[in-house]
């Protein structure tokens, strides 16, 4: 099942990155039920992005109301700047620190470049890295080289190197591979990941955690279905105007759809393909998650589907940041909260325990 996953690279098979660790920051999705019961929904283990957005959310709240932060008990969540330094230089393998952006048009540019300042490393592009015996440099402005101990890279896998991967990237860095797989330096998150981010994957979250550590996991997947499995197959193609269709390969709300908005002609047209394509698609239950208030264009006050995604940086130990990204619908009707399908963010408070 690993093998067929459309994340799965062979080029990185076999390959166990510096101290071990995989995922250095992973984005947890999560929803509370109105019943009071919170659910991952999905895990972001490749390149899980957002974490500015509550940074500045919280620096527009305190302008506005600095009383409140005085007076109420919210945990302090600037501290996010150094846990992802600490994070990046407990891998370094001698060198400095840079954030490998495919540059300025990329829609998350601004969250590289405000990372690289607040951690003090180094914005960087392909064409400031190249590799020497199998050794990862940056170029001067003097023609000089710097050594590089640690990428955090915020470009796709299969755009990192063309030389391993795609041969037609022009973001990646030639050879970048082989000074990660020589161990001389550390790319965060590690390649690969793309298979535990995959949603078919996600639906035996639990059962690994049963099976390796014999404990039962603390929070609940949402009631998911494999349609590569006969019987669940048959549940998903018995009720598939209740449920909710995601492809495995997709992000960003990408690749979603709800049986209770199709026609029975679309509903014909699904099982078909899920019935050719099992491999492709999870089917879950849809969770009536919570309702936030949030400010519309007009400046009233409405509510809108809302979920939390929490950052989990993993160094020498594995910490969960005390903030997140709220992010909320812009939709009364929709389900689906992601920024690139139009959704919104908010300041999340964690307060503190009295």
């Amino acid at each position: 099942f690993v093998y067929i996953s459309k994340g799965f690279l062979q080029q990185c098979d076999g390959i166990v990155p510096p101290k071990g660790i995989y995922s250095h920051i992973s984005g947890i999705d999560l929803v509370q039920a109105k019943d009071g019961v919170w659910y991952i929904l999905e895990d972001n283990l490749r390149i899980p992005s957002g974490a500015s957005y509550p940074l500045i959310a919280r620096e527009l709240c305190r302008m506005a109301s600095p009383a409140a932060f005085r007076e109420e008990s919210v945990r302090d969540n600037r501290d996010y700047a150094a846990l992802l330094r600490e994070t990046m230089d407990n891998v370094n393998r001698g060198g400095i620190n840079v954030i490998l952006t495919p540059g300025r048009y990329n829609a998350a540019y601004f969250e590289h470049s405000y990372f690289a300042e607040k951690t003090g490393a180094v914005l960087v592009q392909n064409t400031d890295l190249f590799v020497e015996n199998n050794i990862l440099y940056m170029k001067d402005y003097q023609g000089g080289k710097t050594r590089v101990g640690a990428v955090y890279r915020r470009i796709s896998d299969e755009y990192l190197d063309p030389l391993t991967f795609l041969p037609e990237s022009l973001i990646g860095v030639p050879h970048i591979m082989d000074a990660y797989r020589a161990g001389n330096t550390a790319i965060i998150n590690a390649p690969g990941n793309g298979v535990a981010d995959d949603k078919g994957i996600y639906y035996f979250v639990p059962k690994m955690i049963k099976y390796y550590l014999g404990e039962e996991s603390v929070l609940r997947n949402a009631p998911t279905y494999l349609p590569y499995y006969d019987e669940d197959r048959k549940y998903v193609l018995d009720n598939l105007e209740k449920l909710v269709i995601k492809d495995v390969s997709e992000a960003g709300g990408y690749g979603v759809v709800f049986g209770r908005d199709m026609t029975k002609r679309q509903l014909s047209k699904w099982k078909t393909l899920i019935i050719e394509q099992s491999r492709r698609f999870i089917a879950q239950e849809v969770i009536d998650f919570i309702d936030l208030p949030v400010i519309d264009e007009d400046g009233g006050e409405v509510m809108r589907k809302a979920d939390l995604r929490a950052f989990v940086l993993s160094g020498e130990k594995t910490k969960v940041w005390a903030s997140g990204l709220t992010r909320f619908s812009r939709s009364p009707d929709s389900f689906v909260v992601n920024s690139s399908q139009g959704g919104g963010f908010k300041d999340t408070w964690v307060l503190s325990q009295q």
